[in-house]
């Protein structure tokens, strides 16, 4: 099995700035850096601790309304062969959110599919550098 890591965090924020300087400045997080998305109005910024490869991603504009509770979107694990691991689980009957892989602007690549539960899961296979 290529699953490597846990890659990261998506967390929906209202307010991106404003939520950099509260992980940054409250919780002594660094910014690793930010990306606009492929989708129009949908901006990224990654965090970590120093020394730390697990990250959170701060998520602005995907929802226009956030529930009191906040929202975690979703957990993603770094694999080195997205469609391998993607066709993996497709034949042990894993339903699939996305129909095929997105690459970003940075060249890093992802697909969405659901746990029992229908939490949101990531395959996340880093940018080639």
């Amino acid at each position: 099995m290529a699953m490597i890591k846990l890659e990261h965090t998506g967390i929906m924020v209202s307010n991106l700035e404003r939520s950099i300087a509260f992980y940054t400045k409250i919780l002594g997080m660094e910014l690793v850096g930010t990306l606009e998305h492929n989708t129009p109005g949908i901006r990224l910024a990654f965090l970590s601790y120093p020394g730390q490869s697990a990250q959170i991603e701060l998520i602005e504009g995907y929802a226009s309304q956030l529930p009191d509770e906040g929202q975690v979107h979703h957990v993603a694990i770094t694999v080195d062969d997205i469609e391998a691991e993607a066709a993996r689980l497709r034949d042990q009957g894993v339903r699939f959110l996305d129909e095929t892989v997105t690459t970003l602007r940075n060249g890093a690549r992802y697909i969405f599919f659901a746990g029992p539960d229908g939490e949101r899961l990531e395959l996340f296979q880093p940018a080639q550098g």
